[in-house]
């Protein structure tokens, strides 16, 4: 298909429309308006619906209830809005429902400011809400893949019957590039099939829930959940980048993962040999590269826009078999490739 050139939050609501999305609910908030805003013509244009809701605490449920149908859903916020979302994803992942949420990250704790950060890491990846779950999640790192993943993010929810969060931030979102897009998918309107909510016609009732107070229901409940996230491990995604001879390891995601391959590629052109461990999936974590390179005995540096989150995965997957250092890009401050220069050299350099 033909090349458009278009800004993060266009590219992830046309990659939800072309995966079939036809149900969106969403909640104004800075920096990811463009996505509801667009979604308001196009998904009526595409036979969908477009609500948007009273709250975002309405709009996370309303995506529980077009899930329970099998319709491709998506609700979209950012950081204050997710946190309100919370709950509703919990029981998402409780009953087993799919739906994709996304989060453009700016800047906290509290109401922050409106830029980009990456502070919303851990409630991303360890569960926001209440309760043992986990959602699947993705972290664009361009345009296109903002696209893409969006993309994606309907066939995990629909394979494992669980949110799909897309974790991108006001770079992301706001900065233009070109795309090529995807042939749109047919889906069926209703997908699901034995477990969906349409009517008990001549069938037995089904029941989507989660609560289980039956002597020692929720426990295997808990203990089925628990087996899909460990069959998801093989949804790991994520890019290396000059790490076969590196010295250093960065570790980066998202937009700080984009702006430290521009870093690294003027320290190699001074001799540095520093590399770039991107991870796609936050969830599952890359632990398995991280943890063989570190066993090749090279060094680890952490860069996020936080006070240190993923630090902790990172630090977790490679064992103590490597130093691991941490920079923090303070949110609220808008990086720069220069600015990531003086902390790689001095992780490369000392001793």
């Amino acid at each position: 298909m033909s090349r458009i050139f278009i800004k993060g939050n266009v590219a992830i609501s046309r990659g939800a429309l072309d995966a079939g999305c036809r149900c969106y609910f969403g909640y104004p908030i800075t920096p990811q308006n463009d996505i509801p805003e667009f979604m308001s013509k196009a998904m009526p244009e595409a036979g969908g619906e477009f609500v948007q809701a009273e709250s975002e605490v309405a709009a996370a449920n309303m995506l529980l209830g077009a899930g329970a149908c099998g319709i491709r859903a998506m609700t979209s916020s950012s950081s204050p809005g997710m946190s309100l979302k919370q709950e509703a994803i919990s029981y998402m992942a409780g009953s087993e429902l799919p739906g994709v949420i996304v989060n453009m990250n700016r800047g906290g704790p509290g109401l922050g400011d409106i830029g980009p950060s990456q502070g919303d890491y851990f409630q991303s990846v360890k569960g926001g809400g209440h309760g043992d779950y986990r959602t699947l999640v993705l972290a664009p790192g361009t345009v296109q893949e903002a696209y893409d993943l969006t993309f994606l993010a309907f066939e995990l929810a629909f394979a494992y019957r669980n949110p799909v969060l897309i974790l991108g931030d006001a770079i992301i979102g706001q900065m233009q590039e070109p795309i090529t897009p995807k042939e749109p998918v047919a889906v069926d309107a209703f997908e699901g099939g034995s477990w969906r909510l349409e009517g008990a016609r001549d069938r037995e009732p089904r029941i989507l829930k989660s609560l289980y107070l039956t002597d020692g229901a929720l426990a295997g409940h808990n203990l089925r959940l628990q087996e899909k996230y460990a069959r998801a491990r093989k949804e790991c995604r994520y890019e290396e980048f000059m790490t076969d001879d590196a010295e250093l390891i960065i570790v980066a995601y998202g937009s700080i993962g984009r702006i430290v391959k521009s870093t690294i590629r003027k320290l190699r052109k001074e001799g540095l040999k520093a590399g770039l461990v991107r991870p796609i999936t936050l969830y599952p974590f890359p632990s398995e590269i991280l943890k063989s390179l570190a066993g090749k005995g090279r060094k680890f540096l952490t860069i996020e826009h936080n006070m240190g989150q993923m630090v902790e995965d990172v630090r977790l997957s490679i064992c103590g078999l490597a130093e691991s250092g941490f920079y923090a890009q303070l949110p609220g401050n808008l990086p720069t490739p220069n600015d990531f220069e003086q902390p790689i050299i001095d992780a490369l350099t000392e001793r």
